[in-house]
């Protein structure tokens, strides 16, 4: 159980409310992590605004998901690996095997997409620290320096919220049951 409260727009702190409407606007419900998160305006504007920022990234819809969720199963993030699947195929319509595949943390038969969720698993692990034998096995599957960079600022922005998950024990939201992930699975 979390000691957290996952508020709506009308009970949110005052700062947190203008956000939670355009997120509600958006989605059509405010997600359980951003309720959450409401609990810190900085923290959940921050978290909205690199977010934002990632998906103007070099990385295409794809590329991003496959971050968000390489990370997010490295991390051991339940709501996020959940979230972010139902997202890669419902929405980005990432193929449905290459889900599965991040998911177990195993390979993608996409190469490219193969290299990308490798690179990041490792950029996790590593907190940051890669071999440059790692670096250039990336940047031999096409992808650019700039790209790179992305990918760290993706990883940022997952482990954000996957930590903040963590802490406050975010239950699933609806939307997300078909797509329900453990770490222990």
């Amino acid at each position: 159980m979390s000691q957290f409260k996952f508020h709506s727009v009308e009970n949110a702190p005052t700062a947190s409310r203008p956000l939670l409407e355009k997120i509600a606007g958006r989605f059509g419900f405010v997600p359980g992590m951003l309720a959450g998160m409401a609990e810190s305006p900085a923290a959940l504007e921050g978290y909205l605004t690199l977010a934002g920022i990632f998906e103007r990234s070099s990385l295409s819809p794809v590329e991003q998901q496959v971050v968000m969720l390489a990370t997010s199963v490295e991390n051991g993030c339940e709501f996020c690996v959940s979230a972010h699947s139902f997202i890669a195929r419902n929405m980005v319509k990432v193929d449905s095997g290459e889900v599965d595949a991040l998911r177990r943390g195993g390979d993608l038969k996409d190469r490219r997409l193969d290299a990308l969720a490798t690179f990041t698993r490792q950029v996790v692990r590593g907190r940051g620290c890669v071999e440059d034998g790692e670096l250039q096995f990336v940047l031999n599957a096409g992808f650019t320096r700039a790209q790179v960079l992305d990918v760290i600022l993706g990883v940022s922005v997952k482990t954000l919220s996957n930590y903040i998950n963590h802490l406050l024990k975010t239950p699933l939201d609806a939307a997300f049951e078909k797509e329900r992930w453990s770490r222990a699975a």
